[in-house]
């Protein structure tokens, strides 16, 4: 608490240290005598008692603690496509948001709301996941859009959804349209490839730094890879996040795609054969915003859920909410893996 230009009538001695006692109200001090004093931390005020009653000392003028505060943002990922017999496209990432909010006073509050992956499917389109968001009455909406699904199951062509960053187009027998990505937040998934009869192979979804693969659309028909996810340091270890699924294929020699890179969240697409069942995609990493693997013959995996994460220097405001841990550089770090409430407040 600083208390500024306050103003006292009279002889005003101190020797040492003069603390305050901290009150809400004047309710807490009993039987006060004339000249004592209490920080109310409702009012924000110095108050004296005159004998009569409590009185605020003065014109007091406090400052009002205010920092810049750092986030990352990732909405969920999408899932990849599900096939019974065609190669299917790899789920987009979660869009994928990091920059600074300037001045944020103490008081405010923000509601964090973080987004669901796209659940599995089978025989369809990957269900896209959902959006994650910060918002405040101080500050503008901030929202990440959740990842498009993988194009699934249709012998004549399926496309892959739009999102964050869109899903992979399915291998079919006519050219099926891959998923946009939502510019500033990701890029647009891969497109299949042509196939005769069930030999098809879907596209990677797209990732936060880049497009998904293209299927391959040679012989073996390989499911194309996941675009690449985006790095952040925000939390003191470098993390790589938002990765986009890798496409499945069906009877292709070429195998299925892979997610996008190990560290990005991205699942794998399946491999298939014909009416034989193969391995199903793998599910994207939680917390990630990684996009689901799709399928060759089998479920097309579900995405990974969003993340956010919010820092600050701990000399100028604290907060409460998520898991919070220390950054190398002194900077409390506050990590949401599921929605929740960010309070801030006066220094600790």
């Amino acid at each position: 608490m600083i208390h500024e230009d306050i103003q006292l009538t009279g002889s005003f001695q101190v020797t040492g240290s003069f603390t305050l006692p901290n009150h809400a109200t004047s309710e807490f001090i009993a039987n006060p005598t004339t000249g004592s004093m209490y920080n109310d931390t409702t009012d924000n005020v110095v108050k004296i008692y005159n004998g009569t009653e409590w009185q605020v000392v003065g014109e007091q003028t406090g400052s009002v603690a205010s920092a810049d505060i750092e986030y990352l943002l990732v909405a969920g990922g999408g899932a990849g496509g599900g096939s019974q017999s065609w190669g299917a496209g790899g789920g987009g990432a979660g869009g994928y948001l990091s920059s600074s909010l300037a001045s944020v006073t103490s008081g405010s509050t923000f509601t964090v709301t973080i987004g669901g992956g796209g659940g599995a499917v089978t025989n369809a389109v990957g269900t896209s996941g959902t959006n994650s968001s910060i918002a405040g009455a101080t500050i503008s909406t901030i929202t990440a859009t959740g990842g498009g699904g993988g194009g699934g199951q249709n012998a004549s062509k399926t496309d892959g959804a739009s999102g964050g960053s869109g899903g992979g187009a399915q291998g079919a027998e006519i050219y099926a349209t891959p998923g946009s990505g939502t510019v500033g937040q990701g890029n647009d998934g891969g497109p299949g490839a042509d196939g005769q009869s069930v030999y098809t192979a879907g596209g990677g979804g797209g990732g936060a730094t880049t497009a998904g693969e293209d299927a391959s659309d040679y012989a073996d028909k390989s499911g194309g890879n996941g675009g690449t996810g985006a790095t952040s340091n925000i939390t003191g270890t470098s993390v790589e996040r938002a990765g986009g699924g890798g496409g499945g294929t069906n009877n292709g020699s070429g195998g299925s795609g892979t997610g996008g890179t190990a560290t990005g969240g991205g699942g794998a697409g399946g491999t298939g054969f014909g009416s034989t069942n193969g391995a199903d995609g793998t599910a994207g990493t939680a917390n990630t915003g990684g996009g689901g693997g799709g399928a060759g013959h089998g479920t097309g995996a579900a995405g990974g859920s969003g993340v956010a994460i919010l820092a600050y220097d701990p000399t100028k405001i604290s907060a409460t909410g998520g898991t919070i841990t220390d950054r190398g550089d002194g900077f409390k770090v506050h990590t949401f893996t599921s929605s929740g409430t960010f309070t801030i407040s006066d220094p600790s």
